[in-house]
């Protein structure tokens, strides 16, 4: 059964999606309580629950005696290039944190998986993990991550609390040479949301990768939702 949309949520998202768009520009006045609440039917309660969710992402500030400002200062992740998320964020003056949920390892894949694996890639399994990052406390990725159980022994135990590339690099001489990905906007699972600290019927960016190495027939498999509110997503940090 799907779920009823919030009115403050309708507001949140009408308004955001103006600002993404252009519609409605950087350093503009946005109509007061009053207004919102005529033209949307709406009390100024629900108005206000509205635009507090713009502060919090932000979106927009309030400004006494003016009212709400657009300022749309969200900052930019440059995590779609192949660097890994932790030497992405090293250069950055955000802080950065890893939450290791799941790791293991497994004689079968999930099924159906996202790419195509060779019949060694079966036949070998895969080592897993699902972890949590955040920047600033905020929480932007939960990534699921796929590793052949071949050529890398003991790689779950060796890499905890590591970062993947560099383990890869560093314990068993293996580099990423480039990476493949698909990129695009869903209603994600409500685990997801649940993970990511977003709410129902929230768009989630959702990318699926398939990293190429330079060990012959070895890839690594990732599976990332991305939590855009307050950061964006690009291929380059500034």
């Amino acid at each position: 059964m799907e779920k009823t949309i919030p009115q403050y949520k309708k507001l949140h998202l009408t308004l955001r999606q103006g600002i993404l768009s252009g519609a409605i520009l950087k350093g503009s006045l946005l109509p007061s309580e009053n207004e919102l609440s005529a033209k949307y039917n709406i009390t100024r309660a629900t108005v206000r629950q509205g635009l507090q969710e713009l502060v919090r992402e932000g979106f927009i500030e309030k400004r006494m005696g003016i009212g709400s400002v657009v300022i749309n200062d969200r900052k930019t992740l440059g995590l779609l290039t192949f660097k890994g998320f932790s030497e992405v964020l090293r250069s950055s003056s955000l802080s950065s944190t890893t939450q290791n949920l799941k790791t293991g390892k497994t004689g079968v894949w999930p099924s159906p998986f996202f790419y195509e694996l060779t019949a060694s890639e079966k036949e070998a399994g895969c080592f897993f993990l699902e972890r949590l990052r955040s920047v600033e406390g905020y929480p932007v990725m939960l990534e699921f991550t796929y590793i052949p159980q071949k050529g890398v022994p003991n790689f779950v135990e060796t890499m905890e609390n590591g970062s993947l590339f560099t383990t890869l690099q560093q314990e068993y001489k293996i580099e990423i040479l480039k990476v493949l990905q698909d990129v695009r906007a869903i209603h994600a699972p409500e685990a997801i949301l649940k993970r990511l600290g977003l709410n129902s019927n929230v768009p989630v960016l959702h990318i699926n990768r398939k990293y190429l190495t330079t060990k012959s027939d070895f890839h690594i498999y990732s599976s990332l939702y991305c939590n855009t509110a307050k950061y964006s997503i690009s291929n380059f940090f500034n």
